[in-house]
């Protein structure tokens, strides 16, 4: 029972720092008058995805003395990650609107950042992919692979930070519409109080995270749950948990563009500097669990792109994500 309630109170932990991160980011890209596209897709992405970048690093670099085992974790987190966002984590976005703008109802974010998040998720996890295939052997081909996928993200990096300006001028530039949390203690709204915030924000979401994963490990002994599983379903869900109530914070305010970026931002950098890290320190090989996954991950984000194509995103359209979670949990704990 203690782990439970210890579980309850990490995710608390990780709801409010969820608050205080993203009222500090919107201040933070309205005083840098930048696009919510450039907010969403790079800042709060990258911030948010450090948990479940630790995760892998740690368990490669420094876990338990079961090399194996590592690995495991490792590549499961990797992979799994990435997995949550494109299906479960869009899933849970619309539904946390489907009260108010209905099954039928519009997803409006800025197209051209949903694409161009899009197009390279899918270059690149297909890529990676492929690399599953490549013997550990061959080194030197690996590091090239993953070479390229860093490089990619800087691709990436570059040409949405050139696109900001641009849309700030259309009229999605970063709009605040709460006060700061710490000016309502007296501080002023400057720039430092704002990283501050922004630093706090953070720092509980990556303590939360981690105490949260520390829970669920814990659970899994509980529950009996393999180390493959832990990794591939159950890492992923702690480790996602600050996009998932960013993006959902986000859309009900109906900031469409920041919820949106926020999940594919995070699944760009989860789609290239991750595999990454799993090419060139890990055997990365393909198994049945790693295969569907894959598979249903560029699924989940290929009909994603095909309904952003039209112009049209509803609040249904997500619900077939959700659907695509399911079927990967049925085929994981069916085999």
């Amino acid at each position: 029972m203690t782990t439970f309630l210890f579980l309850l109170l990490m995710l608390i932990v990780i709801l409010i720092a969820a608050e205080v991160f993203t009222n500090a980011l919107e201040h933070l890209g309205e005083k840098l008058k930048i696009s919510e596209g450039v907010t969403g897709s790079l800042f709060a992405a990258i911030g948010t995805a450090l948990p479940e970048t630790m995760v892998p690093l740690l368990a490669i670099m420094a876990g338990t003395d079961n090399p194996q085992l590592n690995e495991e974790i490792g590549v499961g987190a990797i992979l799994g990650a990435p997995l949550m966002l494109s299906t479960l984590s869009l899933c849970l976005m619309a539904a946390s609107v489907l009260k108010k703008r209905g099954l039928h109802g519009h997803l409006a974010p800025e197209k051209s950042g949903l694409t161009r998040d899009l197009n390279f998720f899918l270059a690149a996890f297909a890529f990676s992919a492929l690399a599953l295939f490549v013997p550990h052997q061959q080194t030197a081909t690996r590091a090239a692979i993953g070479f390229t996928l860093v490089l990619t993200y800087f691709v990436y990096m570059m040409l949405t930070l050139r696109a900001s300006a641009h849309l700030v001028k259309e009229g999605h530039g970063t709009e605040a519409e709460e006060t700061m949390f710490l000016c309502r203690i007296g501080l002023s709204s400057h720039m430092a109080v704002i990283l501050l915030q922004l630093l706090l924000g953070l720092a509980l979401l990556v303590g939360g995270a981690k105490g949260f994963i520390h829970g669920v490990e814990s659970a899994s002994g509980i529950l009996g749950i393999s180390p493959l599983l832990l990794s591939l379903l159950i890492i992923p869900i702690a480790t996602e948990l600050p996009e998932k109530v960013n993006s959902i914070l986000w859309i009900r305010r109906r900031k469409d563009t920041l919820a949106f970026g926020n999940i594919t931002g995070a699944m760009v950098f989860q789609g290239t500097l991750l595999p990454a890290i799993g090419i060139m320190l890990t055997p990365w090989e393909p198994r049945q669990e790693v295969l569907a996954g894959i598979v249903i991950t560029l699924v989940a984000a290929l009909w994603l792109r095909v309904v952003a194509a039209r112009g049209q995103i509803k609040v249904w359209h997500l619900a077939l994500n959700g659907t695509l979670y399911a079927t990967y949990l049925g085929i994981a704990l069916g085999g």
